[in-house]
């Protein structure tokens, strides 16, 4: 993964913790906060992703990991705000390697994940102003 010393909440990523949290999660933390947490996995992925956007990555996804957040993620309704709000900085820090690729795997995933078909994932997109966490189906 990175070749030098982790600090801060790139520590807490591992692969495996990654994926056990976004399955565990994915519905309560709704279509907005997966996205994103993809298209970052997926960039940091690339060969072409430098060492310091990996290391960005791999800090904004560390914390989305991570136990100890600024919003409990078990709070109804704002439990995942903190995580979307580190998880778009993220993204505008390292947008340069969201490149087509990687934003066509993360579609891929969600409509899988969400049953979405492509034409709803893209009517959705249009609507997704404001981001808004959405609580699972019951």
């Amino acid at each position: 993964m990175l070749s030098q010393e982790r600090r801060g909440f790139e520590k807490e990523y591992t692969e495996g913790s990654f994926w056990q949290k976004l399955l565990k999660f994915a519905q309560r933390a709704g279509i907005e906060v997966v996205e994103k947490t993809l298209m970052l996995y997926y960039a940091a992925q690339s060969p072409h992703t430098p060492l310091w956007a990996k290391t960005t990555i791999y800090g904004a996804l560390g914390y989305f990991i991570s136990t100890v957040d600024a919003i409990p993620d078990v709070v109804p309704g704002v439990g995942f705000s903190d995580d979307y709000g580190v998880l778009v900085a993220a993204l505008a820090t390292v947008a340069f390697y969201i490149d087509a690729e990687v934003k066509e795997k993360a579609a891929n995933k969600l409509r899988d994940w969400f049953n979405l078909t492509p034409e709803q994932l893209s009517e959705r997109k249009k609507t997704m102003v404001p981001p808004r966490i959405e609580e699972p189906p019951e």
